[in-house]
């Protein structure tokens, strides 16, 4: 049976090849240990052998190739961004030279590679370090890509999960070959060139100094949070979005309007297609003669790339840009421009140059929402077409279901990534898409047409306007009663059941696509049946949560590290501030100390003299000092919660625990004390 729903699918075949792709290059990721280059190489040749031999049952083979090109693609993208990681903050004078930089609300943000400095025997490839206001030469205004910078710093190291299974910035940075991150002391100068940049980097330099250019001048026309959201639009620099607007349009399910992505590379190239199609249309002398459709393809495309560029060429604008292209080529190709094929393409090839995006989120939710669409958009296909209607009623309908069907199809990864659900995107998309797509965007594209003429000034205010409708129609939304619901974080195999129960029920198309729900509502029970951890410790073992008798997380005293502290109540689905979440009832605190009474006793010790007495009679031994204990079940002193980078304490059936560490494994990313 399974024999006969392949063989009647066998034009679905080749898009498993892209699943197998990021399946692969996600198992590298998922590794305990790192594997040696030997072995990213042995995979790749391995993936092309298979891949190049014919065998009549080639699905499994071409599976199989596919898997170990993923792996092999992975380890030997990490080989050639690897970057040496720092251990342990410092304060260090160095030396630099500007990669980008990013205006912010208090300052500039920016980005050092070729950094020379005595404090740092081996420095990353590249540090992130932030410049306050007055920080600059003079000020950020002067600064440009390709400037050499001398500064003191305080360094960092990269961000750790807040407890085992959060999200991972570190990795994130060391993939853009970022090892340390910090602030500037002072005022920083500009120095002579270390050495004279070679032509690509020239050119790279000339492409982020227009892109900073775009920037000041549209956040200049329109100052604070409102010229933070243009710019985001057109440059992708989004330092200078308030907090209350960015949560006003992310709980509105508008969060995408804020990044460069498929919708703004939709909006762009597909505006630029239709557009120039349509004049060429108009005049019959060149309609009847040329390939006017291919024309505007070819145009659309340029189009795009320049917005890639102007764009900081991010993994999400670089993802949009894979998929515009693909979709333009086949136009070219006289293919269907939008096909679960050309997704795949698009998936393949974002996967060959960056594998590691397959554990990005913006990945992972955009693929999945067009792939939802495209399945539902053949399903419509395949049925009796209705009587039509107007315009006005298709588009409103093109809207609401685009929004349902991508709010479902993402709503996973959301809970996964993020903890919260934005219950009105629909209604939100419904109401502020007209405005993004007939105000918002055409204006943006105009006053970037009118830049080198210094004429943007005439239409930066009418994109202001809006921007503040759009904002306050998101903030409408967003306080609507039950606009949001927070949810605890699922476990890593939930997602990946339900990831597979989607593409399983969106790629095939005969009767066992149905199948797919199976691993879905698995998922789901998984999701529910999730154990919450009882208890939590950050890298500074002084910060310690404690799940209390309603459930809930309770700090044992003033968290310290606020980051993980406000972290640990997201992925708890919480939303108390950390100052309600103070307190455990029955904790007897002293100036050594806290203690927490009951069957499996906790003791948060605050100094080494405390250590003796609580180690005597505790089970759950947490203490920010550093010091010999025998006796506890579990014992977190000092350096354990700093070598482990936090902890996860798990008190049922008997106590034990995980670090932060252990579960992120022995990888480039993770430091090493």
């Amino acid at each position: 049976m399974a024999n006969t729903f392949l063989m009647a699918e066998r034009d679905r075949w080749p898009i498993w090849l892209a699943v197998a792709l990021g399946t692969g290059a996600a198992g590298y990721f998922a590794l305990p240990i790192e594997p040696p280059v030997a072995v990213g190489w042995a995979a790749l040749v391995l993936g092309l052998g298979a891949a190049a031999v014919r065998i009549r049952w080639h699905l499994p083979l071409g599976l199989a190739a596919a898997l170990l090109l993923g792996f092999g693609l992975a380890k030997l993208r990490e080989d050639r961004v690897a970057t040496p990681v720092l251990d342990h903050a410092l304060v260090a004078h160095l030396t630099g030279r500007i990669v980008s930089l990013e205006p912010r609300e208090q300052g500039v943000r920016v980005v050092l590679d070729e950094v020379r400095s005595g404090a740092l025997p081996q420095p990353p490839r590249r540090i992130r370090v932030a410049l306050r206001a007055g920080g600059a030469p003079t000020s950020e205004q002067k600064l440009r890509p390709g400037q050499w910078l001398s500064l003191t710093a305080r360094l960092d190291t990269p961000p750790s999960p807040s407890e085992p299974g959060a999200s991972d910035f570190g990795r994130r940075l060391y993939f853009q070959g970022i090892g340390a991150i910090g602030f500037a002391y002072g005022r920083a100068r500009t120095i002579v060139p270390g050495r004279t940049p070679d032509a690509w980097e020239r050119l790279a330099f000339k492409a982020e100094a227009l892109r900073l250019d775009m920037t000041r001048r549209i956040q200049a026309g329109l100052p604070g949070s409102t010229g933070g959201i243009a710019s985001a639009l057109v440059t992708g620099a989004r330092g200078t979005i308030s907090e209350e607007d960015d949560a006003a349009l992310r709980d509105a399910g508008l969060a995408h309007a804020l990044s460069i992505s498929g919708l703004h590379m939709a909006l762009v190239g597909g505006g630029i297609f239709w557009l120039l199609r349509a004049v060429l249309a108009a005049v019959p002398a060149i309609v009847l003669r040329y390939p006017v459709k291919k024309w505007a393809a070819v145009m659309a495309l340029a189009a795009a790339a320049f917005y890639l560029v102007i764009s900081g060429v991010e993994a999400a604008a670089v993802r949009s840009f894979v998929m515009l292209a693909t979709m333009m080529t086949a136009v070219l190709l006289d293919r269907p421009a939008l096909t679960m094929r050309s997704l795949a393409l698009a998936a393949i090839l974002l996967l060959c140059l960056r594998p590691e995006s397959v554990a990005d989120p913006g990945f992972q939710m955009s693929f999945a929402a067009v792939a939802a669409l495209i399945a539902v958009a053949e399903r419509d296909q395949m049925r009796e077409r209705a009587a039509p209607h107007g315009i006005a009623h298709r588009y409103l309908r093109g809207i609401v279901l685009t929004s349902l069907v991508a709010s479902l199809a993402t709503t996973p990864f959301t809970l996964f990534h993020f903890g919260r659900a934005a219950h009105y995107a629909v209604l939100g998309n419904l109401i502020v898409m007209p405005i993004i797509g007939f105000w918002i965007m055409p204006l943006a594209a105009l006053a970037v047409m009118l830049m080198p003429l210094g004429l943007e000034g005439r239409v930066l205010p009418l994109l202001g306007e809006g921007i503040e409708i759009m904002v306050r129609l998101g903030a409408w939304v967003s306080g609507l009663p039950g606009a949001v619901s927070l949810a605890p974080a699922m476990p890593l195999s939930a997602l990946v059941l339900m990831s597979l129960g989607g593409l399983w029920l969106a790629i095939w198309r005969t009767r066992w696509r149905w199948w797919g729900l199976a691993p879905i509502v698995a998922g789901v029970a998984l999701a529910f049946a999730a154990p919450s951890p009882d208890m939590l410790v950050a890298s500074d073992g002084a910060t310690v949560a404690l799940r209390g008798a309603d459930g809930r997380l309770q700090f044992l005293r003033k968290p310290r590290d606020k980051y993980a502290a406000r972290d640990w109540l997201r992925r708890d689905g919480d939303v108390r501030d950390i100052a309600d979440a103070v307190g455990v009832p029955g904790l007897e605190c002293d100036g050594l100390g806290c203690v927490v009474p009951g069957k499996d006793l906790v003791a948060a010790s605050l100094k080494p003299e405390a250590l003796l007495e609580d180690c005597a009679r505790a089970q759950v031994m947490v203490s920010a000092a550093s010091g010999a204990c025998a006796g506890p079940a579990v014992v977190i002193d000092g350096a354990a919660a700093q070598d482990g980078q936090g902890w996860r304490v798990t008190l049922k059936p008997y106590p034990s625990a995980v670090s932060v560490r252990s579960y992120r494994g022995a990888r480039p990313w993770v430091v090493r004390y």
